[in-house]
């Protein structure tokens, strides 16, 4: 049996570049949106959910842990939109009003039969209903700060 694979949501994705804490041994992804969101955080700061942990890490230090979500490591790897678009398609059909970040955390859980690690808040939202619905596995982590 090979590693856990993993989606790590933009919150623990931050964790992970910065610290490098989460899920030794397992087999690291996240998502474009995912991806996205992290950059846009540390790029853009307001101290909220996501860019907050930025202000934590040194003056010093900010620029690197920035550089690092906008270069992200060789070993976090990101979905092939070729295989993920059509299928967030398809999904939508059955939840219209779901956004596209969701979507897209869904099917990348689905097509690489992952577990989805969310952070509090994200589970606070509508996706673990619609995973739970989907047959996707997830479970809540806790990032210690």
């Amino acid at each position: 049996m090979g590693p856990e694979v993993v989606v790590l949501d933009d919150r623990l994705l931050i964790e992970e570049l910065l610290v490098g804490s989460l899920g030794p041994g397992a087999e690291l992804h996240t998502t474009t949106y995912w991806y996205y969101r992290a950059c846009r955080a540390a790029v853009l700061g307001a101290g909220g959910h996501l860019s907050g942990p930025f202000a934590q890490v040194g003056t010093q230090d900010q620029g690197r842990a920035i550089l690092s979500l906008l270069e992200l490591r060789d070993d976090l790897a990101l979905p092939d939109p070729r295989l993920t678009v059509p299928a967030m398609a398809r999904l939508a059909g059955r939840y219209p009003s779901l956004n596209l970040l969701n979507l897209e955390a869904v099917v990348v859980g689905q097509l690489l039969a992952a577990t989805l690690w969310l952070s509090p808040g994200t589970t606070a939202g509508v996706l673990p209903g619609v995973l739970d619905a989907e047959g996707v596995d997830w479970r809540t982590v806790t990032v210690p700060r």
